[in-house]
């Protein structure tokens, strides 16, 4: 065979081979999107899993199961109105205990919010004379971590 055909040859195959990667290419893009669904799914259904697991031994689900050694009743609804809204004043928060309870006093909520600061569930912000207290980032990731769910959930599957 002369070199020139072999070259011809040579090219040809390289143009197919090319065509086929493209083929390729075209046709397996679908199936790596479907992966992606697919890892979504999963991690949506086992975080819905943990949900119903968590009730069905709790009887609620509840941000106050990260607080297993806090009895108080006020404490925990403390926590509760906060993850309704962050960033609430002493007579917001004295309110919407109210709402809940039927009463509540500043003071009380005062004590319960200097005790839930002192465990890390609570933060304080603001002047002297006007403080919002808020949830602390370690314990709100401590709740989605127990749900499964939030940021640390996408980054175990690396998206």
């Amino acid at each position: 065979m002369p070199e020139e055909e072999v070259k011809d040859q040579i090219r040809s195959l390289a143009e197919k081979m090319e065509s086929l990667e493209e083929s390729v290419r075209m046709v397996s893009g679908p199936y790596s999107q479907l992966l992606e669904y697919l890892e979504r799914f999963q991690r949506i259904s086992s975080s819905y899993f943990r949900l119903i697991d968590l009730y069905q031994r709790y009887g609620e689900i509840s941000p106050d199961l990260l607080m297993p050694g806090v009895k108080d009743h006020i404490s925990r609804e403390i926590v509760k109105i906060l993850f309704e809204r962050d960033g609430q004043n002493i007579t917001q928060i004295t309110e919407k205990l109210k709402g809940k309870r039927g009463s509540a006093s500043r003071r009380i909520v005062r004590e319960r919010l200097k005790a839930l600061r002192e465990m890390g569930v609570v933060v304080e912000k603001g002047s002297e004379r006007s403080k919002e207290y808020w949830l602390s980032e370690g314990y709100v990731k401590k709740w989605y971590d127990l749900l499964g769910l939030g940021p640390g959930a996408d980054k175990k599957t690396g998206d």
